[in-house]
């Protein structure tokens, strides 16, 4: 993290992780000379957990749409702002 990103008094204990914590910044990766040299491998951590995941739970499913996500509107991250699931039982 830069200095400044840190959290602050009023963001509530920072030793605590909320992600519901209202104003939350992102931690992300960085670019150019600051890029995070662990990136590549968390990429391939996250990918391979997801599959995991998905191979292992075959009763999750995309709770909405996929025509209805709404993607971050940003040139540097890709995501969506949510993507609700649903565990189907049975």
């Amino acid at each position: 993290m830069r200095r400044g990103d840190a959290p602050q008094a009023e963001d509530g204990d920072p030793a605590v992780l909320d992600v519901t914590r209202p104003g939350a910044r992102h931690l992300a990766f960085g670019h150019g000379i600051h890029y995070c040299l662990g990136a590549p491998l968390a990429r391939l951590e996250t990918t391979i957990a997801l599959r995991t995941l998905l191979a292992r739970v075959p009763e999750l499913e995309l709770a909405a749409p996929a025509g209805s996500l709404q993607w971050i509107g940003s040139g540097i991250i890709r995501g969506v702002l949510s993507l609700p699931v649903r565990y189907r039982v049975g």
